[in-house]
């Protein structure tokens, strides 16, 4: 999945960089048709009919330019993977690391806490404030379980 995306970047890498050199080359054409024109070299006719021209060609490029998107790096698999993971480890994880790490941990994971002399009431950085929510309201997915055990013998009996 991560080489996919590195692929996808380079070809679009790849794309704005021909696109861009295409541009180039037109826009020092239609200057120095210009500059023909200007000093007499070719007509006005001839002028106006190629300046449409390229003025439709510079528009389809620069749309097509703006049209590239570089992929989501925020939002790919992986990244989502690597945060459960680290959701799923932190406590362990705290527990066995050195105090420079923990302090590394708790701001990736937190954004702020507050204290009210007594608790420590944690604010967490997405999108661990909505694992934290969903677990403390015990509300995960709103899927049937995947793990599909036979039914308890009584909640399934027929009514007698």
């Amino acid at each position: 999945m991560e080489r996919d995306q590195v692929d996808l970047g380079a070809r679009v890498a790849q794309e704005r960089a021909r696109l861009n050199r295409e541009l180039s080359t037109l826009r020092g054409r239609m200057d120095a048709a210009y500059s023909d024109k200007l000093d007499g070299k070719i007509s006005e006719d001839f002028w106006q009919r190629k300046q449409a021209d390229w003025q439709a060609e510079e528009m389809r490029i620069t749309s097509r330019l703006s049209g590239l998107k570089e992929p989501q790096k925020e939002n790919t698999l992986s990244d989502v993977r690597r945060i459960l993971e680290l959701a799923q480890r932190a406590h362990s994880l705290y527990v066995t690391q050195n105090p420079a790490q923990q302090a590394e941990l708790l701001r990736n994971v937190l954004l702020n806490c507050a204290i009210d002399g007594v608790s420590l009431y944690p604010t967490y950085r997405k999108p661990f404030d909505l694992i934290a929510k969903r677990a403390k309201n015990e509300e995960w997915s709103g899927r049937a379980d995947l793990n599909c055990r036979p039914l308890a013998p009584q909640a399934s009996a027929l009514p007698g």
